[in-house]
């Protein structure tokens, strides 16, 4: 089938400059740094809201809450088809109407406030719409930014792309639990809302790249060329789920203070390896800064797991954070490299729905390994994953291809 509007489509050019593949990302970055504002300013208040606004269990708070990342992990492989098929561009487009949408029903779920159990399905809605969201506009990202400088710089793509999200989260709470405080639950639904919308604007000049009429690889055919790497990304995000999760339990069960300064360092150091470090996986090798930087992630874990003092676990915190800002994308360009360059979009859906997987999988994990032999134990298990990480990237070392051109 042919695709829609091939008129409009421009063939990919990769600027020849690291300054010229900036300016050529720069919109794309700003739009999903926009559009995760939405999504980071319902997280800290989504909980409160459902629990003491509506009144209802902590079952329910984590059902609501899930249903996003839940929603994001079963729709990557359909928004790579969508970005393959109609176009990196319309499926960022999509991600932030459907974005938009989400905040409405937030917004709609105010209306049942005397009705909790009526507002929770509501809200389970915008939440699983929230989720579509994301993955679209995610892995459409990805795709658009790949598409635009070219394969030789997909580590920057998804360095770029990696800053917009987890700084987005990291402003986007603070102004959620703002907003929350002077206009309730339904100015961050407002702000939901109007935020994407913003989001869309930004990209709505920027060109769109070509799409070919090559027949689709299969989906599991595509995993199947990915599944390594997507493997080290699994075990080395880890390291990242039980910091979000289990520091703050770790600093109550030792009578620590200032829990909040270990998410600092870890953000700090995240945000500058990518800027200073950046552009490494293109230049030299996804696999090689991957196996650098998950022994780097490994480091810190241990020290987290042996640490005497919260100074200790700050620099735990730090080094796991610049481990783990390079491993996503040195392994993303030894996915690259394997996936078929007419199936990239779902390649790229792929590789981010193990990073999905991981998270989900495991803080649960976690959570039982916690309550059978110590909260100081979950680092000692991430600081293993993140050495089997290193043995992936090894793997990938020795089994080198070469990169798909398109």
């Amino acid at each position: 089938m042919q695709p829609s509007n091939p008129v409009h489509a421009i063939a990919p050019h990769a600027p020849a400059s690291a300054r010229g593949v900036f300016a050529t990302l720069l919109p794309i970055t700003l739009a999903v740094f926009v559009g995760f504002l939405a999504i980071g300013a319902v997280l800290p208040v989504l909980p409160v809201h459902i629990h003491h606004d509506l009144g209802l269990s902590a079952v329910v708070v984590g059902v609501v809450a899930g249903a996003q990342f839940a929603a994001a992990l079963l729709t990557r492989a359909w928004a790579g088809g969508l970005a393959d098929t109609r176009g990196s561009k319309r499926a960022v487009t999509l991600g932030a109407w459907v974005s938009a949408a989400a905040g409405g029903t937030y917004l709609l779920s105010t209306l049942a406030l005397g009705q909790p159990a009526v507002a929770a399905a509501v809200l389970l809605a915008g939440r699983v719409l929230q989720g579509c969201a994301e993955s679209l506009i995610v892995t459409g990202a990805l795709s658009w930014g790949v598409g635009l400088v070219g394969p030789q710089n997909a580590g920057k793509v998804m360095a770029w792309v990696g800053i917009a999200m987890y700084g987005a989260y990291a402003i986007g709470a603070p102004l959620g639990a703002h907003v929350q405080g002077a206009h309730q639950f339904a100015g961050v639904a407002v702000l939901s809302t109007v935020l994407p919308l913003l989001a869309w604007l930004v990209i709505a000049p920027v060109r769109p790249v070509a799409i070919t009429n090559v027949k689709r690889v299969p989906f599991y055919r595509v995993i199947g060329s990915v599944w390594l790497p997507g493997l080290g990304l699994a075990l080395s995000s880890a390291g990242f789920g039980l910091l979000t999760a289990f520091v703050p339990l770790l600093f109550a069960d030792h009578g620590w203070a200032g829990p909040a300064l270990a998410f600092t360092w870890f953000g700090v150091a995240f945000v500058g390896a990518r800027l200073v470090f950046g552009h490494l996986p293109d230049k030299i090798g996804g696999a090689q800064v991957a196996l650098a930087c998950v022994l780097i992630e490994a480091a810190g874990l241990a020290l987290v797991w042996q640490a005497g003092s919260a100074d200790w676990v700050h620099a735990g915190a730090a080094l796991i954070g610049f481990g783990y800002s390079l491993a996503f994308p040195g392994f993303g360009v030894e996915a690259v490299r394997r996936a078929p360059p007419q199936s990239r979009g779902v390649a790229m859906g792929a590789y981010v729905a193990f990073l999905d997987l991981s998270l989900g999988i495991v803080n649960p994990g976690a959570g039982a390994i916690a309550k059978g032999w110590g909260i100081d134990s979950v680092f000692f298990c991430g600081a293993l994953a993140a050495a089997v990480a290193a043995l992936v990237a090894l793997r990938l070392l020795w089994t080198r291809v070469r990169p798909q051109v398109g």
